[in-house]
Order: C-alpha cells, then structure tokens, then sequence
C-alpha cells in the first residue's frame, strides 16, 4: 500500500471527523480505485477506537437502479438509506469513479427522482448534521480530466490533500472576520458585473474538516437580493453532462435568463428541479495554492485559488439564506489574469483583484504565503 494513503486515512479520521472511541462511522468507498484508500481508513478508524461501516458503490452499480427505477423506488431507496445514516457519528465519502460520464444517458425525471430522493432524505437533513468529509481518489479517469500523466496527478493530488490545513485555517481569519462584517457583494469581470448582500449571514472556513481537498471560506447571500449576470468561465459537469460558459441573468434573487456552451435545455431542466433551484445558497472564495485550473471535478474545482463559486439551489445550514432545493450546484468562476481577470468588492472596496487579495490583512491568502 502507498504509505500516503496511510497518512492521508490518519488525517481524514484524527482530524478531518475527529473521531472518538466507541462512534460509528460510515465509509463510502466509489469505485475500485479508491479501494487502498478506503481499506486504510477502515483500518484507521478501528485503531483509533471507531466502529466502522463500509460501503461500496459506484456509477456502473448505481445506473442499473437510476435509469430503471420508478418514483416511488427512488422514494422507498432513500428512506432505505436514511436510517443507516441515522445511526453513524460520521461518515468519509471517497470518490474514485473510472468514468465520469456513466449517467450522461440517464432520462432527466430519472435524475430528478434521484436527487430529490437522496437530498431530501439522507443528505440534507441527516449526513450534513453529522461530522462529516467527502473527497475524490486519484484514477486515470482523473488525470485525464486534468491533463497529467497519472503519476504526476497522483502526486499533485497528495500534495493538495495533504498540506497543511492547520496554517490554511489561520490565514483564513481575518477573511472569515471580513464576511461577518459586510453587507454589499460586487463581482465584475468577463460578462460577469453582479450585486448582492451577504448582511447578516455568517463567514464558514473551509479548512480540512469537510472536504479533502479544501481551501474555501463560504457565506451566502440575501435570498432576493442579487440582481445582474454572471458568466462562470470554468466548465462543470452534472448528470454526467459537461456545460462551458454558463451565463445567468439574475433578477431580485433569481434566475431568469440561464445560456451556456452545450445543452440548454438540460441546464433548466436542473434549474428547474423546484423553485429553490433558480435562486443562490452559497457564494465563496476559493484559496488552495497547489489547485490552479479546473478539472471538471468540484471538489478540486471549487477550491481553484484566485476563483470563486456562487451556487443555485440549496442553502447550507451554517449560513442559511432560507433556500430550499434538491440542487446544490457549485459552479466556478477563476480570476486570475489567465482567465480573464476580475475583481471582488466588498461594500466599495476591492478586496481582491485579478485572484490576489490585495488588503493586507488577506494576503495571508495569497499562493505564496500558503505554499
């Protein structure tokens, strides 16, 4: 075994969850290349006096329900699971699919049920209340979406998943303390010029605890108080489907006008799962220095350092603007200068131009002040 998976399953269990003798966890292991890893946190979690339950799933397994199940399958499947994650303290979900694109065919309603029975069921009111870390596992499938000969992406991967959260976390303190303290958002840059408050609702710090990777700080913003357009130069994927340059036109909170590169009409089909889908539950700031272009995979994706993410659908309960979805759809918008740029307003004073902080309390921040 790759000793790193060892010291990564260490981390993930001692300080990601922070498990204690005698709780439960529940182990996601998501495709065969993930296997190693998972064995190492099965072991970890025993030896650190944890009760582990393991589980393997997949999207080959996965489609042979999604694409033939009925709604009500989808309903009686997620109260199945519910009460699994009832019963655990914590819960490690690793990712290592061998290809991304399995449910690309799957019929949009198919999705819907599925979403709506795993978010409204297992995900939103139970597996985000309990301690909790998902991340993805290095594959070739990967390394192809991020262009690496798969050697060399598995050691930017550990590199990434492995720095040192501890100092992240503390440079992230004076932007946590910034957030609390705003009011009005202004985000420019290539077809992007967008207003909106965060008053009132609360800084969270992404620093190892939920995702590995990680590198973020997250607020969200007044329900009905956004009002412009943005373009997200990164593309992303959903539904096993890529969308490039997604635009939204957005009107007192909510999403009128929705374009991109690709299938339109799958992008408002995911829009449209519920009313919350058209209005925002998230906008944050992403800040880890080794991830420095996108690779069609959030968890890495989201955290680009220089970017940001503002995401349709639901709100996270430690900054809850009050929306509601079976949509959470982290969509990611970099700024650096290779990207076109941009700036970031915080109340009339730029806080951070062209994917550097430029307030000296921030620049803590910066890339290289993390590395």
């Amino acid at each position: 075994m790759d000793p790193r998976n060892t010291k990564l399953a260490q981390q993930l269990v001692s300080y990601s969850v922070n498990l204690q003798p005698g709780e439960k966890i529940y182990i996601e292991i998501k495709g065969l290349h993930a296997m190693d890893l998972g064995k190492a946190l099965v072991k970890a979690a025993t030896e650190a006096g944890g009760v582990p339950f393991w589980y393997y799933n997949d999207e080959e397994l996965a489609r042979q329900f999604i694409r033939h199940a009925g709604q009500e399958q989808f309903q009686a499947w997620g109260k199945f699971h519910r009460p699994i994650m009832e019963n655990v303290d914590a819960y490690i979900g690793v990712r290592g699919s061998t290809n991304p694109y399995d449910l690309a065919d799957i019929p949009g309603e198919q999705m819907k049920w599925h979403d709506k029975a795993y978010w409204d069921e297992v995900h939103i009111p139970v597996r985000l209340k309990k301690k909790w870390c998902v991340m993805r596992y290095p594959n070739p499938a990967m390394a192809q979406l991020a262009e690496q000969p798969t050697e060399t992406f598995a050691d930017f991967y550990f590199d990434v998943c492995c720095l040192d959260y501890a100092k992240m976390s503390k440079a992230m303190d004076p932007l946590a303390d910034l957030i609390n303290k705003t009011d009005q958002v202004h985000l420019t840059g290539p077809g992007t010029n967008l207003r909106f408050s965060i008053a009132g609702l609360p800084a969270v710090k992404c620093d190892g605890g939920r995702n590995i990777p990680d590198g973020e700080v997250y607020t969200a913003p007044v329900r009905d108080s956004m009002n412009g357009h943005i373009t997200y130069n990164a593309a992303t994927m959903r539904g096993g489907i890529k969308f490039q340059n997604i635009r939204f036109d957005v009107k007192d909170g909510k999403i009128v006008g929705a374009a991109c590169d690709g299938d339109v009409a799958k992008l408002n089909e995911f829009l449209d799962v519920d009313e919350g889908g058209r209005y925002f539950g998230e906008f944050a700031l992403g800040v880890n220095p080794y991830i420095e272009k996108p690779m069609l995979d959030t968890l890495f994706d989201e955290k680009i350092g220089g970017s940001f993410h503002l995401t349709p659908g639901n709100a996270y309960e430690a900054a809850d603007n009050g929306n509601k979805s079976a949509l959470h759809w982290d969509i990611v918008n970099i700024q650096t200068p290779e990207w076109g740029g941009g700036e970031i307003s915080f109340d009339g004073t730029v806080i951070r131009k062209d994917g550097l902080f430029v307030l000296p309390a921030l620049e803590g921040l910066n890339p290289e002040n993390l590395k």
